[in-house]
Parts: structure tokens; C-alpha cells; sequence
């Protein structure tokens, strides 16, 4: 028996809150990778590992927020403890590959490619892993095609998302880009979601794991909260508006001036009529004057 399945149970306000989500953890984590290129070497790990956690825990959020909405009409929907942390230690893990891949190596070729796919694989390794930790009276089904256009879509929308952080463009371009970056993964979150068909059991045994309510608000907390301490560091960094990079100071040594960043033109001849000036005024004595 087939189940009726109702993904929207909730209108409009769960795919809304869910794309707000995305967008947020993206636009965090592309800041935060953008970061990442402009400083020196010894901060970039830190700056790489807040946008990993940021991206991770936006489409993590996003994710369950859009599963608050799912309904099977015909059975309860409950869901595993471990397996949905699981799947948030996945996206954080994975994703933090990848964009340590960009971080380092460049956000073009074969770096942006391979970071790209990681990321893309880690965001749908998320959606399926916390798909797996459904418990309901039934066996969830999905469609091949439409199983591989959603990853295809993940490994696409992180790949141009990677792109654009290592344009370093400004606060601007980033915002539409982590845009662009919520439509895609919410996007493939619900072009997986319409792969699936729940085949129901006949019997009415009780469905174990923990419900939507005790579950999912309570944990959904640590993320919204990480996100806005994230939020607030990226706010309060003076140069992640502005896309400029920290020039480190020079190495003070004995006997070696420090030098300082401030541009000396090319040529530092004095002009003609200059020269000429000069030397008709140190040629005038007393007694010409």
C-alpha cells in the first residue's frame, strides 16, 4: 500500500524558512572562505573551518526545517537520535573538505572541480543520511533519475558557490551568491524529496525514534545559535565588508628599516621646468639681485 505523501503540510512557511536558512549558512560560509584568501597563512585554517561549520550547519537546518512539513498521512514520522547527528557531522566534515581544497589550492581547474564535488556530495550524503534516520511504518522508495539529478544539482550549486567566493568581489557579490547557493540546495532538497514513495506496512506496530516536536526544535537550536555567533563575527570584521586584504608588517630587524606599504611613483626625476627653476635660483648672486 502506497502512503500519501505531503510535503508541504505547512504551506509555504517551511520551504521559505528553509531557503532562508540555506541562503544564511551560505552566505556565512562563502564570507568566511572569501576571508580565508586574503589573510595569512596562520589564520586561514580557523577562517576555513567557521565557513565549513557555517555552511554545514545552514543546509543542516535547512534540511529539517523543510522535514517539519513532511507528512505520510497514514503513519507517524519519527526519527533516529544518532543518525540525525550523523548527518550533521557529514555535512560539517564534508563540506569542510572541500572548501579547504578551495582554501588552499584556488578557486579554479581542478581544485574548484574537486572542491566542488566534495561539497556538492557532502550537502546530498546530508539529505539522504538524514532521510535514513526517518522510523515510520513503512519503507521509503526513491526514483534513480530523479535521485541522481538532485546530487547533480548539490554538486553544481557548490561548485559555483566555491567559484564565487574566490572572486572576491565584495559584500555584494557574495550576497548573491549565497542567493543563488540557497535556491540550489533548496532546490535539491525537494527535487530528492520527489524521488521518494513510502510503501506502507500492513501491521500498525509502534513506531520507535523520537518524534518531530522533541527532536528537531530542541536540536535545531545549536545550529541557529553557532550561526548567529558566526553571524556577529563576520559582522564585527572590519575588512570582510570592504574585500581587502591584511598586509602583514614588515620584519623589524637591527639596522634594517621597516618598510611601509605606500606607493612611490615610477619615476622620481624632477620635471624639466623644475630643474630649471632650481638652478636659476642657486645661480643669482647678491650682486645680481
Amino acid at each position: 500500500m502506497q502512503g500519501t505523501v505531503d510535503g508541504f503540510s505547512y504551506g509555504l512557511v517551511t520551504p521559505l524558512v528553509a531557503y532562508l536558512m540555506a541562503c544564511l549558512g551560505g552566505a556565512l560560509g562563502l564570507r568566511c572562505t572569501t576571508r580565508s584568501m586574503l589573510v595569512s597563512r596562520s589564520w586561514r585554517p580557523g577562517w576555513l573551518a567557521l565557513g565549513s561549520a557555517a555552511i554545514g550547519s545552514g543546509i543542516w537546518t535547512m534540511h529539517f526545517v523543510a522535514m517539519m512539513g513532511f507528512k505520510v498521512a497514514q503513519t507517524p514520522i519519527h526519527y533516529d537520535r544518532s543518525m540525525t547527528f550523523a548527518s550533521l557531522g557529514v555535512a560539517i566534515v564534508m563540506v569542510g573538505i572541500g572548501v579547504f581544497i578551495v582554501g588552499y589550492r584556488g578557486a579554479t581547474g581542478t581544485a574548484l572541480m574537486t572542491g566542488g564535488a566534495v561539497t556538492g556530495l557532502g550537502i546530498a550524503s546530508m539529505h539522504y543520511l538524514g532521510m535514513a534516520g526517518m522510523r515510520l511504518n513503512g519503507q521509503l522508495e526513491y526514483n534513480t533519475v530523479t535521485v541522481t539529478i538532485s546530487v547533480v544539482i548539490a554538486v553544481v550549486a557548490a561548485t559555483a558557490a566555491l567559484w564565487a567566493a574566490g572572486q572576491v568581489r565584495g559584500f555584494l557579490w557574495s550576497v548573491g551568491a549565497s542567493l543563488i547557493m540557497g535556491l540550489a540546495v533548496t532546490g535539491m532538497h525537494y527535487t530528492g524529496m520527489a524521488a521518494l514513495s513510502v510503501h506502507l506496512h500492513g501491521s500498525s506496530a509502534p513506531v520507535a525514534g523520537d518524534s518531530p516536536a522533541s527532536l528537531l526544535a530542541p536540536m535545531m537550536i545549536g545550529p541557529l545559535a553557532f550561526l548567529l555567533l558566526a553571524g556577529v563575527v563576520v559582522m564585527f570584521d572590519p575588512l570582510m565588508v570592504m574585500g581587502k586584504p591584511v598586509w602583514s608588517p614588515a620584519e623589524n630587524k637591527p639596522g634594517i628599516p621597516a618598510r611601509e606599504l605606500v606607493h612611490h611613483p615610477t619615476d622620481r626625476r624632477p620635471s624639466l621646468r623644475t630643474h630649471r627653476n632650481v638652478t636659476h635660483r642657486e645661480s643669482r648672486t647678491p650682486q645680481n639681485r
